[in-house]
């Protein structure tokens, strides 16, 4: 019997014991030489796979034991590793790297299983390889098979020929939060990630909303160009009016959630699952939802819910795990059947998708899903994009789904990111204001020259779509901004933007108006539907020709042109100019605001990554 007694005793102390008890330490990180919080440095728990990324304010929470080591890596800075003590707070300070600091890079090509070393300085972007920056250790990646649309960016034209610039407007911010993703692995993004638009419209502005019962208000400015003092900038605004959230109709939302074997990992279900669990909280009593899966066939995993039963649809949320093909036709043709069973006249009828898209079983070409969508859309039903998933990220298909589904498209990098899109903008990303929104801008030949619209390659219209209701235009939520950016070319400017060609044999040809007929640029006009209706409205603007200096431009005018300046250098554009790295981060700087949210100096951060990456990869090309 004592045998047995001390045989029990020791068998439960062992049972009981643990060599330390696992702590979350959080804390800040910041840069030693001016204290300022760094966004999206890693930190990973040394020998293990646990890892998270910092927030917008330099803030991170990780589990780990008494005893580890937490590695702290960012790109330009020198990686540090700290032993993990008693204290759940830490915060540390890193160290800018010396210049020209060499380190390694793993390479993988797109059909190559082979994992290659490159003595290369910190990252690199070459045609069809995949290459992650690893700080002090090696890993072997697989391979990379995101896709993104190819685009040409926009040229110049002569309004003498091409009088009338015409566009669909555009709220989706994917692109963005894409090139974060990729300058925070030590990469330089692909040239057709970078959408100039929607990096622009990453950020709010500080706009007026309308007053005269209009649902959208218009705004311009015009100032020097900052990439090149003879030309000039026009700056195009719209706001949203904002409506109070108990004021929002309500909403019948149907959660399209890929659990498909691509979505295996902790940056694509389980941050599709956070996410979701996000906007469940943000739900009233009068609002449903239903959930949708697909992998190698779609079904139900929730009927429609109320909103007051939170528990209940998180439960099911987080009941959900990954495995097997990708029938993402089949989840839209339920999700959009579930949506019209439940329709709610007046309401916010909408599909959310959170996918990476990679659909592979049944209808899954870009054209198979735009025909299915053109049907679909005509219930009322609208569909919004949420892109997860690193490294197998269908980019162009999600923009397509949510571009033709009267949605918007975001990338949801982090657990940062989805709070963005989910808490801190959830009106705009759900409620739509205004429907089918299209610009067109009509430039004086008298006063310009030449003219170029940056970004917006994607939603480029025919000038005669303007007036026709049967073509698509983009969405507005409650409070979106939506900013425009236009180079201008003044008449008297020598350049060889507008064109030279020989005279017409069969036309006379076109002379440019007398230079005094007009105080106008040019008129702005957009039009836009309600959510309900069918008719479009019409407004419009006149742009004097009263350029300010940049100097004297507002902040949100100079900061959006440090973003679009940053966009050009990242495309490598051949209307880039003079633009430069120091010049775009010394006025994000000076024009960064109040910035709540610490997302204009995570920008300012990231310009100044993508800086030391295009210097790294430069003298990695000459040393070759």
């Amino acid at each position: 019997m004592k045998t047995i007694f001390f045989a029990t005793v020791l068998a439960l102390s062992l049972v009981g014991y643990r060599s330390s008890t696992p702590l979350t330490i959080s804390g800040t990180v910041y840069d030693s030489t001016d204290g300022t919080p760094l966004a999206g440095v890693m930190v990973k728990v040394d020998g293990t796979n646990t890892s998270v990324g910092t927030d917008a304010k330099g803030h991170y929470a990780i589990a780990a034991e008494n005893g580890q080591y937490l590695v702290f890596s960012y790109i330009g800075y020198e990686t540090k590793r700290v032993k993990v003590g008693k204290r759940d707070q830490l915060d540390v300070k890193l160290v800018p790297a010396p210049v020209g600091m060499l380190d390694e890079v793993v390479v993988v090509t797109g059909h190559d299983a082979r994992a290659k070393r490159e003595s290369t300085l910190m990252g690199g972007r070459v045609s069809g390889i995949a290459a992650t920056y690893q700080p002090h250790y090696y890993q072997p990646l697989l391979a990379n098979t995101e896709s993104y649309k190819g685009f040409a960016e926009n040229r110049f034209f002569n309004p003498l020929d091409e009088p009338l610039s015409t566009f669909a407007i555009d709220v989706d911010a994917a692109s963005y939060s894409n090139f974060r993703r990729f300058i925070n692995n030590g990469q330089l993004p692909p040239l057709d990630a970078v959408r100039i638009e929607e990096m622009v419209n990453y950020f709010q502005y500080d706009l007026k909303g309308p007053s005269n019962g209009e649902p959208v208000a218009i705004h311009t400015e015009l100032a020097t160009a900052p990439w090149n003092p003879k030309h000039r900038l026009l700056r195009i605004g719209l706001k949203a009016k904002s409506i109070p959230t108990d004021k929002l109709p309500a909403s019948n939302l149907v959660f399209l959630i890929d659990v498909s074997g691509s979505m295996m990992g902790g940056n694509r279900l389980p941050l599709a699952q956070a996410s979701m669990k996000m906007l469940v909280d943000q739900l009233r009593d009068n609002d449903h939802v239903a959930i949708v899966t697909y992998a190698g066939s779609a079904g139900v995993a929730l009927e429609s819910t109320p909103g007051s039963q939170k528990t209940k649809i998180k439960d099911a949320i987080d009941g959900l795990s990954a495995g097997g093909s990708t029938a993402g036709g089949a989840g839209l043709q339920l999700a959009y059947r579930i949506a019209r069973r439940h329709f709610i006249k007046g309401g916010n009828n909408r599909i959310i998708l959170a996918s990476d898209g990679d659909f592979n079983v049944g209808p899954s070409s870009d054209g198979d899903m735009e025909q299915l969508i053109a049907k679909e859309r005509q219930s009322g039903v609208s569909l919004s994009a949420l892109g997860f998933g690193m490294g197998n990220l269908k980019d162009s298909k999600m923009e397509l789904l949510a571009n033709k589904g009267h949605g918007n498209y975001a990338y949801i990098d982090n657990i940062t990111e989805a709070r963005k899109a989910m808490v801190t903008e959830f009106g705009g990303t759900l409620f739509t204001v205004a429907k089918d929104v299209k610009v067109q801008v009509e430039f004086n030949p008298a006063k310009v020259q030449a003219y170029r619209l940056l970004g917006y390659e994607n939603r480029l219209l025919e000038k005669e779509d303007f007036n026709n209701d049967e073509k698509l235009g983009g969405d507005m939520g409650v409070g979106h901004t939506v900013t425009a950016l236009y180079e201008i070319v003044p008449v008297g400017v020598k350049s060889n933007y507008a064109g030279d060609v020989d005279p017409l044999k069969y036309q006379q040809v076109k002379e440019r108006p007398a230079v005094g007929n007009s105080h106008e640029v040019a008129t702005v006009k957009f039009r836009y539907k309600d959510p309900d209706g069918d008719k479009s409205r019409l407004q419009q603007v006149a742009v004097a020709d009263r350029p300010l200096e940049l100097a004297n431009a507002s902040a949100d005018f100079r900061f959006a042109s440090a973003v679009a300046e940053l966009g050009m250098l990242l495309r490598n554009s051949e209307y880039k100019q003079l633009a430069d790295y120091d010049q775009l981060i010394a006025r994000a700087k000076a024009s960064k605001g109040l910035d709540d949210e610490g997302y204009r100096a995570e920008f300012i951060r990231l310009a100044e990554s993508a800086k030391l990456l295009v210097k790294s990869n430069d003298l990695a090309a000459r040393d070759r």
